[in-house]
Order: C-alpha cells, then sequence, then structure tokens
C-alpha cells in the first residue's frame, strides 16, 4: 500500500514559525494546478504495481484551492493509478476557510478526512503567530465540520512564551469538548529566517523554554490518554481507529510519491524531492521535465530512517528487523549505544523492541540521534 501527497504552495499571509515551502501571493494558481495534475499523470509509471491508500493534500494551506480545482486533482489520481475501496482522503485546512458552505461542500467531496490547522484557541497567541484566522472563527469552524465529518484531526502548538500550564490544559479542554478524535501537537521551534526568529532576536517576543515545553508536553500525554487516545507517535494521537493512515505509512516506511514544488518521495530504495521553487517548478513541468533531485539511500541511510521514526512510533524499533534488515553488527552498535538511556529508563526493551519509557518521550528526537550511525558501510 502507498500513498500520494500533493503539495499547495500557497497561502493567505505567512505565519512567523513557519519555513514550509509558500507563497503569499496566488497569481499562479491556476498554472500551478494544471501543472500538478500533469505530474500526477506523468509519474503514474513509478507506481505501476502500486496501490494507492492515502491522499493527502497539505501545504501551504490547500484549502485556498476551490472545491473543483481539489476535485480535479482527485479525480486526476483516480485516473492514473489504483486506489483501494475507500482511500483516506485528507485536506489540510484553516479555520478562515471553513465556512458553514465550504465545509458542507467538502463534505459531498471524495475528502473524508480534515486536518485544521488551529494551534491555539488563545486570541494573542494567534496573533503572536500571525494566523489569519482568529479564536471565534476556530470554535465556529469545529462546530460545523463535527456535523458533517467524523475523522477530523486539529493542530495544536504548545510552549508558547506566556503561556500557563493552566492556560494550555485549557486549549486541550476545548477540543476535547468537540470530540475531536485525532490531535497533532507540536512545541514551537524557532527556524532560522522565520519572522518569528527575528522577533526574538529583537526582544519583540520572548524565546520559548524547553522547560515549559516539557511540562506542557506531559500535560498534553496525561489528558489525552485520560480521554481515550493512543499517543502513537511523537506528535500525534489518535481513538482507535482514528490514526492517520497518511502519516502512519510514512512512519511505517512505506512508498509514497510528493506531488509540487518541495514535495519529497520515497520508494523503499531512494529518496526525491522537487525544487522549492514555484517558477522553476512550473517551467520545467511545462518543458516536459520533472524537478526532481534524487539520493539512493546507503544501508546507514536506511538504518538511521528506521530509528529516527521507529522510536517516535508506539511500534519501537524491532531489534529482530535491525538483525534482520542491516545485519548483526548494526545491531550490536544499537545495543551499546542504547545501554546508557536504559540504564537512565529513557529507553526500555520489551518483547524484543526497543522504545523511549514515558520519561524518555519528550527527548526522543535527541536519543535517536544519538544511536544513528555513520558511514558503517561506506
Amino acid at each position: 500500500m502507498s500513498g500520494i501527497y500533493i503539495h499547495i504552495p500557497f497561502c493567505k499571509q505567512a505565519c512567523h514559525y513557519c519555513d514550509f515551502h509558500f507563497s503569499t501571493s496566488m497569481k499562479k494558481k491556476d498554472e500551478m494546478v494544471l501543472a500538478l495534475a500533469k505530474e500526477i499523470n506523468v509519474r503514474k509509471n513509478e507506481f505501476k504495481n502500486e496501490i494507492i491508500e492515502t491522499i493527502y493534500f497539505g501545504g501551504g494551506t490547500p484549502s485556498v484551492l476551490s472545491n473543483d480545482e481539489i476535485n480535479f486533482l482527485i479525480s486526476e489520481v483516480y485516473k492514473n493509478y489504483k486506489l483501494v475501496e475507500n482511500p483516506e482522503i485528507t485536506l489540510e485546512a484553516n479555520p478562515d476557510d471553513l465556512s458553514a458552505e465550504r465545509i458542507l461542500e467538502l463534505s459531498k467531496s471524495p475528502i473524508n478526512r480534515l486536518s485544521i490547522g488551529i494551534q491555539s484557541f488563545y486570541e494573542d497567541d494567534l496573533k503572536m503567530m500571525n494566523r489569519a484566522h482568529n479564536s471565534a472563527e476556530a470554535k465556529k469552524c469545529l462546530e460545523e465540520a463535527t456535523k458533517y465529518f467524523d475523522n477530523i484531526s486539529l493542530d495544536l502548538i504548545y510552549g508558547i512564551p506566556g503561556m500557563s500550564d493552566e492556560m494550555w490544559r485549557q486549549n486541550i479542554q476545548t477540543a476535547l469538548d468537540f470530540g475531536i478524535p485525532h490531535i497533532s501537537s507540536y512545541a514551537l521551534t524557532v527556524e532560522p529566517k522565520t519572522a518569528l526568529s527575528k522577533l526574538i532576536r529583537t526582544g519583540k517576543i520572548a524565546e520559548p523554554q524547553d522547560e515549559a515545553a516539557s511540562n506542557h508536553f506531559m500535560i498534553l500525554v496525561e489528558m489525552l490518554q485520560q480521554n481515550g487516545f493512543i499517543h502513537y507517535e511523537l506528535s500525534n494521537f489518535g481513538k482507535e481507529n482514528y490514526f492517520s493512515k497518511n502519516n502512519s505509512a510514512y512512519w511505517l516506511g512505506k512508498k509514497y510519491i510528493g506531488i509540487g514544488p518541495s514535495a519529497h518521495s520515497y520508494d523503499g530504495e531512494k529518496r526525491g524531492w522537487n525544487i522549492a521553487n514555484n517558477s522553476l517548478y512550473l517551467k520545467a513541468i511545462q518543458n516536459d521535465e520533472l524537478p526532481v533531485e534524487t539520493e539512493i539511500l546507503t544501508i546507514s541511510d536506511r538504518y538511521n530512517e528506521y530509528i529516527m521514526t521507529g522510536l517516535r512510533t508506539i511500534w519501537g524499533v524491532s531489534l529482530e528487523r535491525i538483525e534482520k534488515d542491516f545485519g548483526s553488527e548494526y545491531l550490536n552498535y544499537l545495543l551499546e549505544q542504547s545501554q546508557k538511556f536504559l540504564n537512565d529508563d529513557l529507553l526500555s526493551i520489551e518483547n524484543n523492541i526497543l522504545k523511549p519509557t514515558p520519561k524518555g518521550k519528550f527527548l526522543t528526537d535527541g536519543i535517536a540521534s544519538d544511536l544513528f550511525y555513520l558511514n558503517l558501510d561506506e
């Protein structure tokens, strides 16, 4: 089973913390939709023997596309690929694009999952992040969306400067009150070259504190688990049968094609990524060229990716699979490197599966990087 990711590189305005690829000019939107359709068609042979289980519209802000444009791109996928009977088709959307009329329209389309970028229910947070919606719009859109969609995910950001533990609890409680079955939640991170980075440098905004973020993470895990959510990936929580199939496929190492500027692809052996420039992407596609760079993954690359994704999920890292896929040298190295984390109760091994303990979860990415093997096979 495989997936198709479609990157929509447009946003109404730039959020202060974002370093994804997008443009705030919609001038080339029509051209872009046609180019995306063409890339979908051109790349069909890459997945001749694959069955598509998920279509995911990410960005940018995919909800800036009209329903007709979204339906057109979905129909192009159906025309060129084999799909399961009922694929998960997700649209990332912002509350300001989800009027009652728009939600009703979307509910009649093939889209069957919404991922809504709420980030916070507090007005001050939304202003600080330069979000295009306000708190009232966030609540109104969830009120409407839950009437027509069963499968909804929302994003929340923690570790925001000035956010107390109590405020963070209230943010989570508001999401729970709407009966949302999936929550993705991330710490506010300061990426270089973003507006947030500049605002912190110039003293206009306080720097996010690791200790506050760590507290918020613990509160998040505790509250969601008490409310029947499964913490199936470091940043993702879902009720039974509501895990994101698209994201789970990525963490489990399944194949996917990324369509659009800056989109990444993976076929099990090599990784590819499209050029992160709208004009150059359009020019290449119009000239019947694929603006993609690829790298063949070494054994070390594949081992490192498995460590990173495995430790982030409830499926953990299978020691049996490490030995089978990478050999005993890698297994011995992993056990050796893991020892200090096992001793400190940050990792545990149960049923031959290596996983972070509750105490180690917030530190997962740092632990994973300590377990990476560099150039073992080169």
